[in-house]
């Protein structure tokens, strides 16, 4: 009987943007010079729209700030999980690309208030591994197949947290996961 009264929402953001291409070579006064030959071309095809749209949509299990909720909880949920979604759509066709991004899903943490406190394990890799299995259980489930990007640092203090993670997908090991490593200190 409340329903009436019950608002849906998100905690995201979302913009639609409608873009115009031009990728001709030949400047707009070649295009329009009488020596220059005319083909008929639909003007689609010469300057094509497309609209664009990005969809941002928050998780609300595990939000928090950032250095307060970090990891996986019991359920499988991660820390500051988004889903965003790139929508174009061109010629009748529309395109999705999904991405998500959330906290490495292991049991850690970060205490303290100073700048980049330094990361520590809280559960054994054992009780991790049912959450970890829950969590990708979930993503393969509304995904089918993923690339992991592991954007945590490799060497540094964060390497605790890396490790535990790559160890987490080998023990799972998951035909619809690609792990990658990447480390911006490494490209910087």
């Amino acid at each position: 009987d409340v329903d009436f009264w019950i608002i849906p929402i998100i905690q995201g953001f979302v913009q639609i943007e409608e873009l115009v291409v031009n990728y001709s070579e030949a400047s707009d006064d070649e295009k329009s010079s009488p020596e220059t030959p005319q083909e008929s071309a639909c003007v689609d095809d010469i300057h094509p729209t497309f609209l664009v749209a990005l969809i941002s949509r928050r998780s609300r299990h595990r939000a928090g700030m950032r250095y307060k909720r970090r990891g996986v909880d019991k359920n499988g949920n991660v820390a500051n999980y988004v889903e965003t979604e790139q929508l174009i759509h061109v010629h009748n066709h529309t395109l999705s690309f999904i991405q998500t991004r959330g906290s490495v899903p292991v049991f850690w943490s970060q205490v303290g208030y100073r700048y980049n406190p330094r990361p520590r394990l809280d559960k054994s890799e054992n009780e991790t591994v049912p959450c970890f299995r829950a969590h990708f259980e979930e993503q393969l489930k509304n995904y089918k197949k993923q690339v992991i990007i592991n954007l945590v640092d490799q060497t540094g203090r964060e390497k605790i947290i890396g490790d535990a993670f790559l160890k987490q997908v080998l023990l799972y090991n998951n035909a619809n996961l690609t792990y990658v490593s990447f480390d911006f200190h490494e490209h910087w």
